[in-house]
């Protein structure tokens, strides 16, 4: 009879319920890393392209100063010197080539070249007609400045220093320079002037010198700021030099641009703000590379600072993922083991309870002989010659 032996449904939720749990962690951990890889690339992205920016305004700050000097030339009625100015522009119109597209400057690049080329190379016979065409110049050469520092980005720096940098170096320094340029030409006009125009002319002064102070004055500001909250021990050392120098120069061209009280005209004298102005500009000629690298720096230091955390985020990725593979690998091996043992239990109980066979019956067998030849036994009585007589019915009687 066979017994057939009871097997236990298993259900498979207490194997594979772990293994999805190890499979499900994978998901926060990749959802992490993507984002975090898109925000320090969009915040890298940013940094790169206010690099180019500050490439840009570098390359802008020679035509700014070439650009003064030919106008107070041109006013003056000497000869511009085109060979500074030509130069700084070939410079820049090879900067706009490569990085133009980038920064959107293309356009503003080429009305402003238009108009540098346009300027006369020999002094205009009317010094007033000069100071109008170099002065619609110099507007377009500002403007061109503040295009740069929005299409980069620099005007939205998140950082207090590298702010405080680029708005010193994009619009604080070139509009003093240029300001500080028209307050020493229109001293020169000014002085020329018929007694008639003198308040117009001092207004015109009031104004150009308010302006030249006041843009002076940002930068100074500025640059302390930055050097106040930046964590570099590099700014402050090496800002803080070249800017006291600009500041001093700065407050003599305030001095010598104000009214002169024993003056015939009650203007400034005209020689001593020209002077003032060339301080000045020489004082800012050696401010502005120091800016300018110090804010190089400072991106080149935060797109560094990007890419580390990008290849740490990438590395705990790996090896978050490694460890759930290895989880993984463990629980499908104890699963396989698991089974294995399973199987090898359920063969042992199946030999345990298999089908007892029926005992058979006992037989004589005789030695020699078949067990399919075996005869009947001979009936008690029988001849022992192996006679084969049968009793018959009468022979009791006998």
């Amino acid at each position: 009879m066979t017994v057939p032996a009871q097997r236990v449904r298993r259900r498979p939720s207490g194997r594979v319920l772990p293994l999805l749990l190890v499979v499900a962690m994978l998901a926060p951990v990749a959802f992490l890393f993507a984002q975090h890889h898109r925000l320090t690339g969009d915040d890298r992205d940013l940094a790169v392209r206010e690099r180019l920016g500050v490439e840009y305004l570098r390359a802008l700050g020679p035509v700014t100063e070439a650009l003064v000097d030919a106008q107070s030339a041109a006013v003056a009625g000497r000869p511009a010197a085109r060979e500074a100015l030509d130069r700084a522009v070939r410079d820049a119109a090879g900067v706009d080539v490569r990085i133009g597209d980038e920064l959107r400057s293309h356009e503003r690049w080429a009305g402003l070249r238009a108009k540098l080329e346009a300027l006369p190379e020999r002094p205009l016979t009317d010094p007033e007609a000069a100071f109008v065409a170099y002065g619609e110049v110099t507007d377009l050469l500002l403007a061109l400045h503040r295009k740069v520092r929005e299409s980069s980005g620099l005007v939205r720096d998140p950082r207090q220093d590298s702010f405080f940098l680029q708005d010193s170096i994009g619009l604080d320094l070139p509009t003093a320079m240029v300001a500080a340029g028209r307050l020493a030409d229109l001293s020169a006009l000014g002085a020329a002037r018929p007694a008639a125009e003198r308040p117009r002319t001092q207004g015109e002064l009031a104004e150009l010198r308010v302006g030249a102070l006041a843009s002076a004055t940002d930068l100074v500001a500025d640059l302390r700021e930055a050097v106040d909250s930046s964590e570099s021990t590099d700014l402050g050392a090496n800002v803080l030099t070249p800017l006291d120098t600009y500041q001093r120069a700065v407050e003599a061209l305030a001095a010598f641009s104000g009214p002169s009280a024993g003056s015939k005209t009650g203007l400034a004298d005209p020689g001593q703000v020209a002077a003032a102005r060339l301080n000045a500009q020489s004082a800012a000629r050696q401010l502005q590379p120091v800016i300018l690298d110090q804010l190089d720096a400072l991106l080149r230091e935060r797109i560094d600072s990007y890419d580390r955390d990008r290849r740490l985020a990438a590395g705990a990725a790996a090896t978050a993922v490694l460890l759930v593979l290895v989880l993984a690998g463990v629980l499908i091996a104890a699963y396989r083991r698991a089974r294995r043992h399973a199987a090898e239990a359920r063969r042992a109980g199946d030999s345990d309870t298999g089908t007892v066979p029926e005992p058979q019956r006992w037989a004589p067998v005789e030695r020699g002989i078949r067990p399919e030849d075996h005869r009947l036994l001979q009936p008690a009585g029988s001849g022992r010659d192996g006679g084969s007589e049968r009793w018959g019915p009468f022979d009791a009687a006998r």
